[in-house]
């Protein structure tokens, strides 16, 4: 009688979640086991609340999930929409993107983490995959009217030249550590010089152009 006391005075002192606190536990656990491999029991055990609970807020995983790629991929076009309507020359609107993308990765690492290991195994995957590759189609045009420009160098192909771009910014999911280490910004300026340094299109007779 005592043990069955004292555990429902456990269950009722646990802390009660919210959606987007739920939203963000199941995140850390779809990220560390991968979504095929979590079930609803695992994300039960993992909040310590039944699966009832969880069925209060959201209809099931597929709901978690879409709720968790959409913050990220509605980060990502947020940043695009503000980078097109920039006015002034393409490789500045591109700089502004990949600048802008780099700030919601830092802000929605765990989100974005979940989107980029995505395999299109389900409906809502699927449907996620899209949009990534309307967004990659839009970095691709930047480049591409970069180079018409004259701005990027002529011998690198646009469609590449955005896959190695975003692959830059997509790489800090594997080792950027918000604690302690650098800001966005800091880390937007070390990528920026890096890539931008290689895709400007130099001045004629600069020995470095190829």
């Amino acid at each position: 009688m005592t043990n069955e006391g004292g555990r429902r005075a456990n269950r009722r002192g646990r802390p009660g979640y919210d959606k987007e606190s739920l939203l963000r536990v199941a995140v850390t656990v779809f990220n560390e086991r991968g979504y095929d491999g979590t079930s609803m029991d695992d994300l039960a055990k993992r909040l310590g609340i039944s699966k009832s609970a969880i069925y209060h807020h959201v209809s099931g995983k597929d709901e978690l999930l879409q709720l968790a790629v959409d913050r990220a991929l509605d980060g990502l076009f947020a940043a695009a929409d503000e980078a097109v309507a920039l006015p002034g020359r393409a490789i500045d609107r591109l700089e502004h993107l990949v600048r802008a993308s780099v700030a919601v990765l830092v802000a929605e690492q765990p989100f974005v983490t979940l989107l980029l290991r995505v395999r299109g195994n389900t409906a809502v995957e699927k449907r996620a995959l899209a949009r990534r590759r309307e967004f990659d189609r839009l970095v691709s045009g930047l480049v591409a009217e970069a180079e018409a420009d004259g701005d990027i160098r002529p011998d690198v192909d646009p469609a590449i030249a955005a896959r190695l771009l975003f692959g830059l910014v997509n790489s800090l999911i594997e080792w950027y550590r918000p604690r302690g280490g650098a800001g966005a910004a800091e880390i937007a300026d070390a990528l920026c010089k890096v890539a931008f340094d290689g895709l400007r299109r130099r001045p004629a007779g600069d020995a470095t152009d190829s």
